[in-house]
């Protein structure tokens, strides 16, 4: 049964009211980059008087957006806890999507079909099917994201980046979410309209923060520094690494503890028992997922940020959080790292566990460094990549795109 969310606002003046099929091949909502990605890009469109039908899986938390009703495929038997990136799981669910959406598209007189992800081969097939023009939500580069779970379809490397150029050139838009992604597009379409348009900060996102518990009293911290990561915990975001770097820090500042919060009950007894085979499990904390809300809140009870990324050519999005958090950052000198962050505004390392040792350490004993890059990452994230700086591009986007859509027949 989909889920409607309350009156949307009245449209500006001036502006077409569209009817937006958005789809969303993931559970929504979860805590997590992409979803939580769409929510900011739905109360945008929201706020601006679209009305938009969001397609998505059976898993995820009801959210209520004003305009925004969410539809679900059904629940395969057996078929749960769909994670980040390609598998059989998601493939199934992409089917019933499909379904799903050719359902809606034959009925709902959209003027648009918004399609993240893999979803824009269903936008493809659907576009040509009902006349319906379709947005590519482009996240990633999909051949490099198979490519980098599943080594062995490396031999269909050049197939799979044509099934990529196809979904680009077919659509009339393409959003693409940072610089390495926006180039592979122009690769593909020159003559497309491009836009780029970053995520955003999301301190702040879910409401009043509430109680929060402190870290030092969890951990039993004796005044020694913490660091901190968040977010899931899949092999590409160099968890790994993370740990091996750390057993070098402890080694030089035993009373240092390593706060890593997000990842399911499978990966945190996988890294914990890494932890304690490196000897520093009593000094890393796995916390679990915490709520949005509370984000700002442990951030901002860590000296020093992390984020140890091995592989990828999108930004993650927690960067844009920690750049808004007030803390400084160490992150790998990788270009899923580097077409964002430079020195100015971060303490960059090689991908290495004596690198990034020696950046936590670095930044564990200068506390002037430490105030100085926090300081001018706030500044550069105020510029670029705030709410409202997120916001005015979204609608710009829009307002390009409908320039380039068909006139409604009423």
């Amino acid at each position: 049964m989909p889920s409607a969310g309350s009156a949307p606002p009245r449209m500006p003046s001036g502006r077409r009211r569209l009817r937006i099929l958005l789809l969303a091949p993931h559970p929504f909502f979860q805590q997590r980059g992409t979803p939580i990605a769409e929510r900011a890009l739905l109360e945008v469109l929201s706020a601006q008087g679209h009305s938009v039908d969001v397609l998505t899986f059976p898993e995820g938390e009801a959210v209520d957006i004003p305009g925004c009703t969410i539809y679900r495929t059904p629940l395969l038997p057996g078929v749960r806890n769909v994670r980040p990136g390609f598998s059989l799981k998601k493939l199934l669910y992409d089917a019933l999507l499909f379904v799903r959406a050719a359902a809606l598209a034959r009925k709902g007189r959209y003027d648009v079909i918004h399609a993240v992800e893999e979803s824009a081969f269903i936008g493809l097939v659907l576009g040509s099917l009902f006349r319906i023009p379709y947005v590519y939500d482009m996240d990633s580069s999909l051949p490099e994201q198979m490519i980098e779970r599943y080594p062995m379809l490396g031999r269909l490397r050049r197939a799979l980046g044509a099934m990529e150029g196809l979904a680009v050139r077919r659509a009339t838009a393409i959003l693409t979410v940072c610089k390495s992604v926006e180039e592979i597009a122009w690769g593909h379409a020159p003559e497309r309209l491009i836009v780029r348009v970053e995520d955003t900060s999301i301190l702040g996102m879910g409401g009043d923060e509430g109680v929060v518990e402190r870290i030092a009293d969890r951990i039993g911290s004796a005044g020694g520094p913490i660091a901190m990561y968040v977010g899931n915990l899949e092999k590409y975001q160099g968890i790994d690494l993370l740990l091996e770097a750390f057993q070098r820090v402890s080694a030089e500042e035993p009373a240092a503890n390593l706060v890593i919060i997000g990842g399911d009950e499978a990966r945190i007894r996988h890294y914990n028992g890494l932890a304690r085979r490196l000897g520093v499990g009593a000094r890393v904390h796995f916390l679990g997922p915490r709520p949005l809300s509370q984000l700002g809140a442990y951030l901002r009870q860590a000296d020093v940020l992390v984020s140890p990324r091995i592989t990828g050519n999108n930004t993650p999005m927690k960067i844009y959080s920690y750049l808004d958090s007030g803390r400084p950052l160490v992150a790998t000198r990788l270009p899923t790292h580097t077409q964002v962050l430079d020195d100015e505004i971060a303490c960059l390392v090689d991908p290495t566990p004596a690198d990034l040792a020696a950046g936590m350490l670095r930044l564990f004993r200068d506390a002037e460094l430490r105030t100085e890059l926090a300081r001018r990452a706030q500044e550069r994230f105020q510029r670029e990549f705030s709410p409202q700086v997120f916001r005015e591009r979204i609608v710009r986007f829009y307002d390009q795109l409908e320039r380039l859509l068909p006139t409604r027949v009423a």
